[in-house]
């Protein structure tokens, strides 16, 4: 079968928009809400001035999704064109693929692979072989605009000395923890790397899903320095493609692998945990200034649209389709809803969820909850969580909010256009009970058609016992794993 792949790769005809192969620059940053951005309506003032820019150059996407609201699982959607459920990577381990990856099919087609950090998450194998590990090329730190556009230029410059298109993947670490200003970023000597703006307390807006208290502030304006950061560095990547020449046959794309390192955000499947700003640059194709505010498209979907952009024939196999109608400014039936799963931590701990979300509505299905069962992710350890559960001893309203947060219920169901926040679950108010129906059929329907071993528990979600032995499965699943040498250390 791989031999397949490669030969259709082959064959395949790669052109840009001027007759020459079309490049690729992938960038991506490490947990950034949508809303961070400027061009999405950004509360914080000029926190992304080079990614507005961007945006203004091409189109932006309303209604996009990733699949999976933390690292690896994430981005190994976008390289496999698969559902975390059947590529494998549902946590922090080694996959050894029975199928082709995205770096596979251009490389057979002849481009040149280049990768700027986050390597082991980005595909199954942490060894995969790029063609150039670019993060490794002279000194300097993953914080250094400087740096990072140096590393970009070089990478390039070296595709055009072997007369090949590329594909760049960047992905910048901001506004990953450790945030710019914390204790733990001033110790690995990332502040000596200050953002263009630093934000203060007091010029910052507490998203609604978290209370507006002194900790959580503090934490929120550490983040958009991060964010600020990353678009520093991002203006750096940009400089360097304008430097090689090859702007005008680039297509760039830009787009954050889950949410904001919150609660109610990272590893979570709320709206704001896995919807993501998606801007897609290509010069005589996309046009400058755009914006699709009524299709859904989702990470899934990367793929086989890279695919067919570069004119490459797509394997079998993929859940995802191709969106490159809706770039050429088309429209495209079938794109009203997007289905999103979690299912552990970095630490192998498993808190399954699965979700569908429209452009209004999201549902979630919590097998794991049973009011005893605590949840256990990242966001644990966050300067804002500390500070909610201080805070809850003395407020009865933000102590709901962290026992919530801890146990959860098995069903939720929000109305995002009424309540952007999901601060009121639905799920038991009759008026909306037409709509949770609707949505529990169309992710069940979804569930078959993927192959998610989840259909049977979530088909008897009523049932406490069945729930229970699920996740006891699923534990030793997570626990088989961990023991078989596949995980692998994370900076």
């Amino acid at each position: 079968m791989k031999i397949f792949w490669i030969m259709a790769a082959l064959v395949a005809t790669v052109t840009g928009g001027f007759g020459q192969p079309l490049n690729i620059l992938f960038i991506t940053v490490d947990d950034m809400n949508a809303d961070s951005l400027g061009v999405y309506g950004c509360a914080v003032e000029d926190a992304t001035p080079n990614l507005d820019k961007l945006a203004g150059q091409g189109i932006r996407f309303e209604h996009a999704h990733v699949q999976a609201p933390n690292c690896t699982p994430s981005r190994n959607v976008f390289q496999s064109g698969r559902y975390p459920h059947n590529n494998g990577v549902e946590g922090f381990y080694d996959v050894e693929p029975d199928y082709p990856i995205l770096p596979d099919l251009l490389k057979a087609a002849g481009y040149r692979t280049g990768i700027w950090g986050k390597v082991a998450d980005t595909t199954p194998r942490s060894n995969y072989a790029w063609d150039a590990v670019i993060h490794t090329y002279g000194k300097g730190s993953v914080k250094s605009a400087e740096a990072v556009g140096n590393a970009a230029l070089k990478f390039i410059n070296e595709s055009l000395t072997e007369k090949k298109p590329f594909y760049l993947v960047m992905n910048l670490s901001d506004p990953h923890h450790p945030l710019f200003g914390s204790p733990a970023s001033v110790k690995n000597n990332y502040d000596i790397y200050p953002p263009s703006r630093i934000y203060t307390a007091d010029e910052v807006v507490v998203p609604g899903f978290l209370p507006d208290i002194p900790g959580v502030r503090e934490e929120v304006a550490r983040y958009y320095s991060s964010v600020r950061r990353a678009d520093d560095i991002i203006g750096a990547i940009l400089q360097a493609l304008e430097a090689s020449g090859q702007a005008g046959n680039t297509l760039v794309m830009f787009i954050s692998d889950h949410g904001m390192p919150f609660p109610f955000a990272k590893t979570n499947l709320y709206r704001h945990s896995t919807r993501t700003p998606w801007i897609v640059r290509w010069p005589g194709v996309v046009e400058s200034g755009s914006c699709d505010s009524q299709h859904m498209i989702s990470a899934i979907d990367f793929m086989p649209t890279m695919l067919e952009s570069c004119a490459i024939g797509l394997p079998d196999g993929l859940d995802g389709r191709s969106f490159l109608p809706l770039l050429k400014g088309k429209p495209q039936a079938g794109r009203e809803m997007v289905f999103t799963e979690y299912h552990e931590n970095a630490g192998g701990i498993r808190n399954p969820m699965r979700s569908i979300q429209t452009k209004r509505y999201g549902y979630i299905f919590n097998p794991w909850s049973d009011g005893k069962r605590l949840f256990k992710s990242a966001t644990l350890y966050s300067q804002s969580y500390k500070a909610m559960k201080k805070a809850g001893a003395a407020d009865e309203t933000i102590a709901a909010r962290v026992e919530f947060f801890n146990h959860r219920v098995v069903e939720e169901l929000y109305d995002y256009e009424k309540d952007p926040d999901a601060l009121n679950n639905l799920i038991d108010n009759p008026e909306y009970a037409e709509v949770v129906t609707r949505m529990r059929r169309e992710l069940a329907t979804h569930m078959k058609q993927s192959g998610d071993p989840a259909l049977d528990v979530f088909r008897n979600r009523d049932s406490a016992a069945d729930r229970r032995k699920f996740i006891g499965a699923e534990e030793e699943k997570a626990k088989q794993l961990n023991n078989s040498g596949l995980g692998r250390k994370r900076k």
